[in-house]
C-alpha cells in the first residue's frame, strides 16, 4: 500500500490525508508542533494515518505533499526529500510570507523557489487552485458532468503523471501547466484563480490560463 508523506496539517493538509485515505492510501502527516498536538487529527482520520515529525514523515512517503508556505530558509527536510516527488499546494501571499523579490519582478514563480530549495527533488504544483474542503467534496468520476479541472506544473515529467494519477483518483481533471515557469498562471489574481471559487472543467480551465498576464509588483 503507497504511503503519502504531508508536511503541513492545516486545511490543505488535512483534507488531502482524508481524501487519500479514502482511496486507499496510508497517511503519515507532521506539523510544526510535533506528532502528539495530532491526536485529535489522527483519531479522526482512522488506523490509516499516523503522526510523526517532518523528517521521518518525509522518508515514510512514496511521494510527499507540501503544505506549508515558503520561508526565506528552507526548513523542509530536503535530504530525506531527495529522489521523490514533491506536491507543492502553496500560493504566493506576500501579505502572509512577506516579500520575495524574485516573484515580484516576475522572474521566478513560487513552485521555482521551492524547486530550488529542494534541488534533488521532483516538485510539481498541485491543489494550489482549489479551497481545501472542495478537495473531498466537488470530485467526481471520469467523463462526468460538471468535473472540475485542476493545473499542475513540473520540470519532470513523471511528477506530472503522478499528480494527474491522483487528481484522477480524487475526481478531477488535470491540465499540464508545466513548466514550473508557467505556474504563475493560476496565481491569485489571474482569471484561472478567480474562476476556480464556482470550479470550472478542463476546457474552461485552459482558456483562463492563456488569458493570464503576468502581474509585477511596482
Amino acid at each position: 500500500m503507497t504511503t503519502i508523506g504531508i508536511i503541513g496539517a492545516g486545511e490543505m493538509g488535512s483534507q488531502i490525508a482524508r481524501a487519500a485515505i479514502a482511496q486507499g492510501y496510508r497517511v503519515a502527516i507532521a506539523n510544526s508542533r510535533g506528532p502528539q498536538t495530532l491526536a485529535p487529527l489522527i483519531s479522526a482520520l482512522g488506523p490509516s494515518a499516523r503522526a510523526a515529525w517532518a523528517a521521518d514523515v518525509a522518508e515514510a512517503g512514496d511521494f510527499v505533499v507540501v503544505a506549508v508556505p515558503l520561508k526565506r530558509v528552507n526548513d523542509l527536510p530536503a535530504a530525506a526529500l531527495a529522489a521523490k516527488v514533491v506536491l507543492d499546494t502553496n500560493n504566493y501571499m506576500s501579505w502572509r510570507d512577506g516579500h520575495f523579490p524574485e516573484i515580484d519582478a516576475g522572474r521566478k514563480t513560487v513552485h521555482e523557489l521551492r524547486q530550488e530549495h529542494l534541488p534533488s527533488s521532483k516538485v510539481v504544483q498541485a491543489f494550489s487552485l482549489i479551497q481545501a474542503p472542495r478537495i473531498t467534496t466537488v470530485g467526481r468520476p471520469p467523463g462526468a458532468p460538471g468535473r472540475w479541472a485542476l493545473p499542475i506544473s513540473s520540470n519532470f515529467p513523471e511528477a506530472i503523471q503522478l499528480a494527474a494519477r491522483l487528481y484522477d483518483q480524487f475526481g478531477f481533471d488535470t491540465v499540464d501547466n508545466g513548466p514550473l515557469s508557467e505556474a504563475w498562471r493560476s496565481a491569485p489574481g489571474q482569471p484561472a484563480w478567480t474562476a476556480a471559487f464556482e470550479g470550472q472543467s478542463r476546457d474552461e480551465l485552459i482558456v483562463n490560463l492563456a488569458r493570464a498576464r503576468r502581474i509585477v509588483a511596482a
